[in-house]
């Protein structure tokens, strides 16, 4: 008879159990590396002449329903709709991941600094970051690409703007309480330094909570791109974008053309349910409350 060693850290006894939460979070970590395949391998399936060009547009035929020549159809414009709906896999997945550890790199060291050292410096780094944080992050995002245009990097840091304060709040929380605790006393008495209490101590005390964080503002990242997309604010117009390409299918709708919008959408959505699923079985891992 197999038991679950108390020795073990509290998340790899939760993996241990068979729970609903696990299990959700397995199918969400497949759904998650079949996105992640599709963008590495969709250039390559190109190469190979399997996968039409998706910044190509055939003048003839426009507005094909799903066959076999053209699985998902083709759009008004002549595109593609297949080849477009897995490049736009590749450019959705790129921005996420920049606008992601853009505003871990920032909000995790600005909390622990702020936590760890409090004061007036804490009380202003707060405020700034309540003030963003109050702000809807679509709205905030949209209002930055106006500012600095299109592209995958200025799409990157429009997106990012609105997930610094969530880094900076929880690893702000974290630090505060973890602080004075005995071992970070132990250590200050002993003669270590504010940076070394900071990241030997302190950071890897309170990184739990980044990777669920990260699963989830990956998430919403992909809701706030698509939205970019769909107002013509988020990449260049020949790049293949969801948001982008259901803002180009609306027109299409009322006269039946259904597949122009449903493919790209049924995309993003599925993307977004299987980040969604795998943050939320990380935080059930990572929080003993949640499993309680």
């Amino acid at each position: 008879m197999t038991s679950v060693s108390r020795s073990q850290p509290r998340w790899l006894q939760a993996l241990a159990r068979p729970t609903l939460s696990r299990q959700l979070m397995v199918v969400g970590v497949l759904m998650t590396v079949v996105f992640v395949a599709i963008a590495v391998g969709a250039p390559r399936l190109e190469s190979w002449g399997w996968l039409q060009n998706p910044q190509e547009s055939l003048i003839n035929p426009i507005h094909e329903p799903p066959s076999t020549a053209h699985w998902f159809g083709t759009s008004r414009q002549g595109y593609d709709v297949f080849s477009r709906t897995l490049f736009a896999t590749r450019a959705a997945l790129q921005v996420v991941v920049v606008a992601t550890l853009m505003s871990m790199l920032i909000g995790v060291p600005l909390g622990l600094v702020s936590g760890y050292l409090g004061g007036r410096l804490d009380r202003s780094l707060v405020f700034l970051m309540d003030t963003i944080y109050t702000l809807p992050g679509l709205l905030l995002s949209v209002t930055l690409a106006f500012v600095i245009g299109r592209g995958i990097v200025n799409a990157a840091v429009a997106v990012s703007i609105s997930y610094v304060p969530q880094y900076f709040r929880v690893i702000r929380n974290h630090t505060t309480s973890v602080k004075t605790e005995l071992f970070i006393e132990a250590a200050q008495a002993m003669g270590a330094s504010p940076a070394h209490v900071l990241w030997r101590y302190l950071l890897m005390n309170v990184i739990q909570s980044v990777p669920v964080l990260f699963a989830l503002n990956a998430a919403d990242a992909i809701r706030i791109l698509g939205g970019l997309g769909f107002l013509g604010l988020g990449l260049p117009p020949e790049t293949p974008e969801w948001g982008y390409d259901i803002r180009l299918a609306l027109d299409a709708l009322p006269t039946g053309i259904w597949w122009t919008a449903l493919f790209p959408g049924l995309a993003m959505t599925l993307l977004v349910v299987g980040l969604s699923l795998l943050g939320e079985g990380l935080s059930e891992i990572f929080n003993p409350r949640l499993r309680e």
